[in-house]
């Protein structure tokens, strides 16, 4: 199967456009999580309770919410889960020693809503000291991803060609981490997973451009620097359209129908391979023609033709 063959879209032309636009989607996401005070992390981060319930018949959320508060509870959320009946409440802390708060909150919906009838259908608790340890843990993994990536591609390709993956995979979480921002999304080990997906997807996108790019450097010596990439990311585009048509399908399944406990990890995929495309075509490449045009030496790169 072949879409947009034999193409010559000069994508590097609109470099300066695409860079201007990522630096607002950047901006705009920063600002969200200056305002928010951070990301809006999950109890595996921040430590707390999650306590979902089936309630029936369905009462409205505000006499949910007030049954909880009601009883002497301070700062839980409690949010619609999937179906009018079914609700999640999220306590943010719990104290040593007091890892039954789900118990306690159910009590006090069982008092404050008398006549419904309340089933216990989940119940999570993470102590402070595991979900710092858990925080840790994922913000190593990720930065360790990142050195990894840039290590191979460097020892694959150059060093420069490391730098501008780099660059677009930031990007890439950047945008995506602004986004939950915006809409008020938690982010959780499952959303940490996602973004190292994304990445995965983004950086696997981002070589199969870079090896159009040394192979056509080495077969078209006598074009220019720009219009060897532009030419390399026309000659990949069909299979990058391809590639993120299928994956969105798989996503989009999971989004739509996958159910409100993988609701926002399939968004996170969703939004990850629009973006990662993106940046592949518009951020890494370019980044690329912009370090030739600085001239900033490279004498591999002389060696090797690229």
């Amino acid at each position: 199967m072949q879409l947009l063959t034999n193409t010559n879209f000069d994508f590097i032309s609109k470099a300066k456009f695409s860079f201007v636009l990522s630096v607002v989607l950047i901006l705009v996401g920063v600002g969200s999580l200056l305002i928010n005070g951070g990301p809006n992390l999950s109890i595996d981060f921040t430590g707390g309770t999650i306590l979902q319930v089936k309630i029936t018949p369905a009462p409205d959320i505000t006499d949910v919410r007030g049954a909880i508060e009601a009883a002497g509870f301070e700062g839980v959320q409690v949010q619609d889960f999937g179906a009018a009946d079914e609700f999640l409440l999220t306590s943010p802390s719990i104290k040593s020693g007091e890892l039954d708060t789900a118990n306690a909150m159910q009590a006090a919906l069982v008092e404050g809503l008398s006549g419904s009838n309340i089933e216990m259908r989940r119940e999570e608790a993470v102590g402070p000291k595991i979900g710092g340890e858990l925080k840790s843990a994922a913000m190593n993994s990720v930065v360790a991803a990142l050195v990894l990536i840039i290590l191979y591609i460097t020892i694959r390709f150059i060093f420069r060609y490391g730098v501008a993956a780099i660059i677009a995979l930031v990007h890439d979480v950047s945008i995506t981490l602004g986004i939950f921002s915006l809409l008020d999304k938690e982010v959780s080990l499952t959303i940490i997973a996602a973004f190292l997906t994304i990445i995965g997807y983004s950086l696997n996108d981002t070589i199969v451009v870079f090896d159009r790019i040394r192979e056509n450097m080495k077969l078209r010596r006598k074009e220019s620097y720009k219009d060897v990439v532009n030419r390399s990311v026309n000659e990949t585009l069909s299979r990058t359209i391809i590639t993120s048509l299928t994956t969105l399908i798989v996503a989009g399944t999971l989004f739509v129908w996958g159910g409100a406990v993988i609701h926002d990890f399939a968004f996170a995929l969703v939004f990850g391979v629009f973006v990662g495309t993106y940046s592949s075509i518009f951020v890494a490449s370019p980044v690329l023609v912009w370090w030739n045009d600085r001239k900033i030496t490279d004498p591999k790169r002389h060696r090797a033709g690229l």
